[in-house]
């Protein structure tokens, strides 16, 4: 029911009232995604696979209608500096803090993967 009221033009709210499921927009939104109601090696099929898709598709144009359709961010690569230079160790220190400080302190030159410094 939840389905083919949204389909006949309710709200996800509206469809789930006339389904009597008494939910959020977002859960009632999450039940219309939710692949295993077409049945699977696990779930038995309670709906069929043109009524999910036909729903996936309503959802698709309403969404793009509404301007709520968003493409991904396209992700900057970030070069890490893979080698570097370091110093030789002429000091020792007992405390870690003091050990590492004096360590990082060795460190000349941070070269990237194209060589650059």
């Amino acid at each position: 029911m939840l389905y083919k009221s949204y389909l006949s033009g309710d709200t996800l709210i509206g469809a789930a009232k006339k389904a009597n499921i008494n939910t959020t927009h977002s859960v009632a939104g999450k039940l219309l995604r939710n692949k295993h109601y077409i049945g699977d090696d696990y779930y038995p099929a309670i709906i069929d696979t043109e009524l999910f898709e036909a729903v996936q598709a309503e959802r698709l144009q309403r969404a793009q209608k509404l301007g709520r359709i968003q493409e991904p961010k396209s992700k900057k690569e970030v070069i890490y500096p893979t080698a570097f230079h370091m110093n030789e160790i002429t000091q020792r220190y007992e405390d870690p803090f003091q050990k590492a400080e004096y360590a990082y302190n060795l460190i000349e030159i941070e070269v990237n993967p194209n060589g650059s410094e």
